[in-house]
């Protein structure tokens, strides 16, 4: 009877431990504190290739991709989207003629900008002191430069 009763007793023990561990473990793991998400893409990443038109509407975003090809810079399709494309292509004229627009990575960034702001003051629009901050001045000039073709 002894052994009956120690086997009884070991095994009620086994279950209560079974189950004790296992809502230990449930309050532990609802206890818990969540790990942080992070997101898929950055906007950093997102950004280069983001359209930015800089205030330009489809036709004169398609002037622009215009005579960037028509100089050799090579833009693509001229579809009125300023991407990745049309924007390295505008960073490798920029440079090219002298404006500095830095590395060529289709990022709309400060010295992109500094350099489009040197470029369009000296083809006589005034786009203000170059700032490398395409502000109302800057998007103006750029939407004057851009009403017809080169």
């Amino acid at each position: 009877m002894r052994s009956s009763l120690a086997r009884a007793l070991v095994a009620t023990s086994a279950i209560v431990g079974i189950a004790a561990g296992g809502l230990a473990g449930a309050s532990a793991s609802v206890a818990a504190p969540q790990q942080a998400t992070k997101p898929a893409v950055s906007s950093r990443q997102v950004s280069p290739r983001a359209v930015n038109n800089l205030g330009l509407d489809t036709t004169r975003a398609k002037n622009w991709q215009s005579c960037l090809n028509a100089w050799g810079f090579n833009a693509g399709t001229e579809d009125g989207q300023l991407g990745t494309n049309s924007w390295m292509a505008a960073q490798r004229m920029l440079n090219a003629w002298g404006y500095n627009a830095g590395t060529v990575d289709g990022i709309v960034g400060t010295n992109t900008i500094t350099a489009l702001q040197k470029f369009l003051n000296a083809v006589g629009e005034n786009a203000g002191t170059p700032d490398g901050i395409a502000g109302p001045q800057t998007r103006a000039a750029f939407w004057n430069y851009n009403a017809t073709g080169c």
